[in-house]
């Protein structure tokens, strides 16, 4: 191990945690003489700033997130390992954005090109390829394959975005409503787009059962994943984290989701049930109710079940309809089914 080596190496650690007992070894590693140093931007990371050895960074002082990439690069800077230029300042900061999600709040959509042709190459290819083309031009760009090969990758997950939200089970657990879905690939896009359709459930976990692993995602500025993951033994971003899964989430998340149904698409091409509408939007559920969010006055926003009125009363339609949602798992209901239901309504008033 690094540890037990000769002192001149100098051991670099970044965006990664280490247990405890190797945080001990690395400072008594550091104390001995020993370089090193340790570069993070998790927020569960911020302990290691009681170390010399420590360098974590969650927002700069522009009050950016950051992202290890970018971390290490301003170190490299920093103490002249490296001379800034343009192409790579491009190349880092579509890593950041893409490991801080802004690329997704950006339209960014080259960061997450980026992302996906990591993973279609080997990384000796990807290395060797991205390091010549960081030295020989000035400003960093895909090639014609590479953009034809994304095309195509792009396709793919967008089908298999189309069969994940077939998949989706609804969950509470603790007090945050959690979408759970198996997928091993794919995971922040999944997890992006699984958070936008579903906007009423507080994160997205996604089971990697081969792997052993989960992560988590949220498209939520309230809601920290991170504190979710730290309950498993693991850690991250407020928007992105993930743990291994212990007995505790495998319980929590597989067993007790098992034998529950997918939740069901709201209706997409619809012309007249639109959500918002103050007269009103038909929902419907596996149990064969209807539901009808509908403006009472300008201030209150209420819900019939099978044309029975609930007693709550909510500020706005996005409220009422999480609420039906979470308690309910009613989908907007297809135009024909609307239609349907308004002559109904007229011939029971005649």
């Amino acid at each position: 191990m690094v540890l037990e080596n000769e002192k001149d190496s100098f051991l670099f650690i970044t965006d990664l945690s280490v247990n405890e007992e190797n945080e001990m070894r690395l400072d008594k590693y550091y104390k001995a003489g020993g370089q090193l140093q340790l570069i993070d931007h998790h927020q569960t990371a911020l302990p290691y700033n009681d170390y010399d050895w420590g360098h974590v960074v969650v927002k700069d002082e522009e009050g950016k997130l950051t992202s290890a990439t970018s971390l290490l690069y301003e170190y490299l800077i920093e103490h002249k390992f490296i001379e800034p230029k343009d192409a790579i300042n491009e190349f880092v900061e579509l890593i950041r954005q893409y490991d801080t999600w802004e690329w997704e709040k950006n339209m960014n959509n080259k960061a997450q090109r980026l992302n996906a042709l990591f993973f279609l190459l080997s990384i000796d290819e990807f290395e060797e390829i991205m390091i010549q083309r960081l030295q020989k031009s000035d400003r960093f760009n895909f090639n014609d394959f590479e953009e034809k090969i994304l095309d195509m990758e792009d396709d793919k997950i967008d089908r298999y975005m189309r069969r994940k939200r077939r998949e989706l089970v609804q969950k509470k657990i603790g007090e945050l409503y959690a979408g759970v879905v198996y997928a091993e690939s794919y995971h922040s896009e999944l997890g992006n787009q699984l958070g936008k359709d579903y906007p009423h459930l507080d994160y997205i976990a996604i089971l990697n059962i081969g792997g052993r692993r989960m992560g988590f995602r949220t498209i939520h500025d309230h809601i920290d994943v991170s504190e979710v993951a730290t309950r498993f033994d693991g850690g991250g971003h407020a928007k992105a984290a993930g743990c291994s899964m212990n007995d505790i989430a495998f319980k929590l998340f597989v067993e007790e989701t098992f034998h529950l149904d997918p939740l069901r698409e709201d209706a997409r091409r619809n012309r007249f049930n639109l959500k918002g509408e103050s007269f009103g939007a038909l929902y419907q559920n596996r149990s064969d109710d209807i539901f009808f969010i509908y403006s009472e006055d300008e201030e209150n926003w209420m819900i019939q079940k099978n044309e029975e009125p609930l007693e709550q009363k909510f500020s706005n339609f996005e409220n009422a309809e999480i609420f039906l949602k979470r308690n309910y798992q009613a989908w907007l209901a297809r135009d024909e089914v609307f239609v349907k239901y308004l002559i109904n309504k007229v011939k029971e008033q005649k």
